[in-house]
């Protein structure tokens, strides 16, 4: 069994608000989250050596939302950490190889998400208003019109530009140009103007940062 500090990923501490902290039912259900998510068998590169992938997302996210929205109540911290809890039990390969199929494993993955943070949360001793918050937050009901909802939609897609694009780059070689700037446009368009502002101040790798110089040129320009 992994050690868990539910306010730690990777070697950096997450800095949520001490108010956040100070809740008991809080920490239980972050610690069982990321506990739940050491059973995940495939391992990825930290500085604290491998981790389990779902244990490092979630801590990934965390960190990313304390820094876009650092006064974050409860249902949303427990949603952007549980956002994929468990996920590595619903691969994609369970599903058609097609868009229909796609869709499905998102919509099965997004409900069953939502009913392990459930049973985590009653768990604690949440109550049901706050446990039903949280699932339209992970199923990003509304995200137009629910700050919430973009803020996870945010969190998602800085940890994919931050951590994940160049390995997503290298394991595609057979796409060619325009599917990846359209998948680069499309995780853009998805952010909100705050999330466009900490994408721009990241670090990008040499093989990251031409891709991202093109795609938003063409977002620009379009």
């Amino acid at each position: 069994m992994v050690s868990i500090d539910p306010h730690r990923r990777s070697g950096i501490m997450v800095g949520m608000s001490d108010t956040s902290v100070n809740s008991t039912r809080l920490a239980a259900v972050l610690t069982a989250i990321d506990e739940a998510n050491t059973a995940d068998p495939k391992q990825v590169p930290t500085d604290d050596g491998p981790l389990p992938a779902a244990l490092v997302y979630g801590r990934r996210m965390s960190a990313e939302l304390a820094d876009l929205v650092p006064d974050a109540g409860e249902p949303l911290q427990i949603a952007v950490r549980g956002q994929h809890i468990e996920r590595f039990r619903r691969p994609r390969d369970q599903y058609p190889m097609t868009r229909e199929g796609y869709l499905a494993w998102r919509r099965d993955a997004a409900r069953f998400h939502a009913e392990r943070l459930a049973e985590l949360m009653r768990d604690a001793g949440y109550d049901q208003p706050t446990i039903e918050r949280v699932g339209q937050i992970v199923r990003k009901q509304n995200i137009k019109r629910d700050p919430d909802a973009q803020a996870l939609e945010d969190c998602a897609a800085l940890v994919f530009l931050r951590h994940e694009l160049d390995d997503f780059i290298c394991a595609h070689p057979e796409y060619d140009e325009q599917r990846m700037l359209r998948i680069l446009r499309k995780t853009w368009k998805k952010m909100s103007p705050a999330g466009h502002d900490r994408a721009l101040a990241i670090a990008f790798s040499d093989i990251a940062a031409p891709w991202i110089k093109k795609a938003l040129a063409e977002t620009e320009t379009a």
